[in-house]
């Protein structure tokens, strides 16, 4: 197995033994002077690894894995969750966003645009009529400035989260990924600068999958944060969203599926009144994050009819849209609109301004300090409103399979992420059906 012998050794292996060590959460520990740290001494079980490990199953998650898989690769995904689809279905932000620019022509491609017709395989859906079939170019005359317009509005559609958690169980079974649920990925062990696996926490107890490349999609970089990467942190404002339905009223399904949010937009609009910035980085932070929402929805609960009134969903995680990213070999910033960038893995459309975009530098999705650690999803190397662009569920998927394809060129060719060559990297995401250029 990938990097067994390794953490054999520094586990104090003794001569001949084959078996995986065994869970020991018995043993011995000891406190340092200052009294405010245990040191723990134990023994982990090492289980198959993979080529490639995927921590964290949200949609940056789910495409890697996807692509890691497509490209030949044997991966592994550890959710810490019991089902996949991250924010867009554990935190119900069931809207994916755009992948147009709002005047009628199509900036995303590959996996953002089929996780999209995923999303609505097997449900309801709101996309606007230009864009119910995939013929393209779309008639611009019916283009509307109205985001959700049901004729011209933008490539971009509401969804059921929870058939979309089920079609997604079914896409990672389909493409041979093994997934392991409800299980933590509490940190990477490190060999100098190389990551050569993961210790995870579950019912199991503690266990070590070993792998040559990890994918950190979990949202937040805690694996590139406890590998000792420099990270950034953001700040969120007090948001709640949940799904609620007007029983008086007999729609169709997505119509009764609505949301009542509670507290600031993301420009911080509605924020509550001395209500303090969170990054949503402690146990306590998002402890008070989840109750205080919940206290609120309540309170506004208490004011209708309870015959016809129901809360249908309450979000099974934070709803934080910038927790911690990683500084990674290049940042992403507002001043890239618009801007061609040669070592781009893909084109992102701007989900709030028609008509921005931006090419997502490979430089973006690794720190210079691990050297097989890439990142995916709403924690890679972007600032200000480019951060803003890149943690949507569309830049979400484009990122995820970028991580994905790399990660399994570097396992095969057994390059650190800086050295990996771009043109092999860019043909086989052009070869996926990626969209890297706004070339006319």
């Amino acid at each position: 197995d990938y990097g067994r012998a390794g953490l054999h050794a520094r586990a104090g292996r003794m001569s001949g033994r084959e078996e995986p060590l065994p869970c020991a959460h018995k043993a011995c520990a000891e406190r340092n002077g200052n009294m405010d740290k245990m040191i723990e001494k134990l023994e982990t079980s090492i289980e198959n690894g993979a080529e490639v490990i995927v921590v964290g199953g949200g949609i940056a998650g789910v495409a890697a894995a996807v692509a890691a898989a497509r490209s030949g690769a044997d991966v592994l995904l550890l959710e810490k969750g019991a089902l996949l689809g991250g924010l867009a279905t554990n935190g119900l932000i069931n809207w994916y966003e755009p992948l147009c620019d709002g005047h009628g022509e199509q900036l995303m491609t590959g996996l953002a645009e089929e996780l999209l017709r995923l999303s609505i395989r097997y449900g309801d859906d709101t996309l606007p009529r230009i864009w119910k079939d995939e013929a393209r170019p779309v008639d611009r005359s019916l283009i509307s400035p109205e985001k959700q317009h049901p004729i011209g509005g933008r490539y971009a559609t509401f969804f059921s989260p929870t058939i979309f958690q089920l079609a997604l169980d079914e896409l990672l079974k389909k493409e041979g990924v093994r997934i392991r649920l409800d299980i933590l990925a509490a940190r990477p062990v490190m060999e100098g600068s190389r990551c050569t696996g993961i210790c995870c926490e579950s019912k199991s107890g503690r266990q070590y999958f070993p792998a040559k490349i990890v994918v950190d999609a979990s949202g937040d970089s805690d694996m590139f944060f406890r590998a000792g990467a420099p990270c950034a942190e953001g700040q969120n404002y007090f948001s709640f969203l949940a799904h609620v339905t007007d029983t008086s009223e007999k729609k169709k399904a997505l119509q009764q599926r609505r949301w009542m949010s509670i507290g600031a937009d993301l420009h911080g609009r509605g924020q509550r009144e001395g209500e303090p910035f969170t990054p949503c980085l402690t146990n306590e932070q998002i402890t008070a994050f989840l109750l205080d929402g919940r206290a609120a929805l309540l309170e506004k609960v208490k004011t209708k009819d309870r015959r016809q009134f129901e809360v249908t969903s309450l979000p099974s995680m934070p709803q934080a849209r910038k927790t911690r990213r990683i500084k990674g070999a290049c940042t992403l910033t507002e001043a890239d609109c618009k801007r061609r960038c040669d070592t781009t893995v893909g084109l992102a459309c701007d989900f709030e301004k028609p008509g921005d975009w931006y090419e997502i530098p490979w430089g973006c999705l690794y720190s210079e300090t691990v050297d097989n650690l890439l990142a995916a999803g709403r924690m890679v190397s972007a600032d200000g409103w480019a951060w803003d662009v890149t943690r949507v569920i569309p830049v979400c998927a484009l990122t995820g399979q970028a991580a994905g394809t790399a990660a399994a060129l570097m396992a095969r060719e057994a390059v650190a992420a800086a050295r990996l060559s771009m043109d092999e990297l860019q043909a086989a995401l052009q070869a996926q059906g990626v969209r890297l250029h706004h070339d006319p």
